[in-house]
């Protein structure tokens, strides 16, 4: 079986997100994928499996240490493989725990992920959660997956340094951090935490901005913004809100390949 490595959210190899893409041959039993995604140590590694009669093709995604539900730059990464191979030309479909997820890329090689839209509801703070962020919030939410917690001003989000052993026993996926942008070229920052899945911390994530972009989209009063990541490689999302669904959109580029031996 191939497999990969791609730098998901970026042009450039060693900025953005890495992510592994396996693509299976057959459907491959959990267990093995899970130590697949171990083995690689992405903060996700994504199984591709070619859908019967052309359909849509299957997807999942794993962290180290457990599968998640829905995964953007892992999605990214797995398009992007499927394209720059040729298994692909137009509209791709993965048939996904999140149910159907398209992917189109335009002629400039930018690809725009199809997402749903996971509203913030605001919500109190479950006990050590603001302690182990070490922010003081100006709004905190949540929707089915994370946390929300938005702080004043770009520089406390750079400034955040979580404790992680204790932001893991937030019952949550991960816990999103975020404050309108500072500098040009984007409209709100943000950083995200998910020790208690096995990323402490997450390059560029694209499942937090299917919550950050309708929440910031109502606070500028503007379907399209630029989500910037400020990871320590950092990364950068244009978001468009369309009703229930979040388009995703961004640059991937391939650092290595090879064969797996599993």
């Amino acid at each position: 079986m191939r497999i990969y490595t791609v730098d998901s959210f970026s042009d450039r190899i060693f900025r953005g997100n890495p992510a592994g893409v396996c693509l299976l041959d057959d459907p491959a039993p959990d267990a093995w994928m899970q130590s697949v995604a171990a083995e690689m140590r992405h903060s996700e590694t994504a199984f591709v499996l070619a859908g019967a009669n052309g359909g849509p093709y299957s997807l999942r995604w794993f962290t180290p240490a457990a599968e998640v539900a829905l995964c953007g730059h892992a999605t990214l990464a797995a398009a992007h493989v499927l394209y720059s191979t040729g298994a692909a030309s137009e509209t791709l479909e993965f048939s996904t725990k999140s149910g159907i997820l398209s992917v189109t890329r335009d002629e400039d090689g930018l690809l725009t992920m199809d997402f749903p839209a996971k509203a913030i509801v605001e919500a109190a703070p479950p006990e050590g959660l603001v302690e182990a962020l070490g922010v003081t919030p100006v709004r905190i939410g949540r929707n089915e997956w994370d946390y929300l917690v938005e702080v004043e001003g770009e520089a406390a989000v750079r400034s955040a340094s979580p404790d992680f052993a204790a932001l893991a026993s937030v019952d949550a996926r991960g816990v999103i951090i975020t404050a309108e942008s500072a500098e040009e070229g984007a409209d709100y920052v943000s950083r995200f935490f998910a020790p208690r899945v096995g990323v402490p911390e997450d390059p560029v994530t694209g499942s937090a901005h299917c919550a950050l972009a309708p929440y910031w989209s109502a606070r500028i009063g503007r379907e399209a913004l630029v989500g910037r990541q400020l990871s320590e490689r950092g990364g950068e999302i244009r978001t468009v809100v369309r009703g229930d669904r979040v388009e995703l959109t961004g640059r991937a580029v391939t650092v290595l390949s090879g064969e797996l031996h599993a």
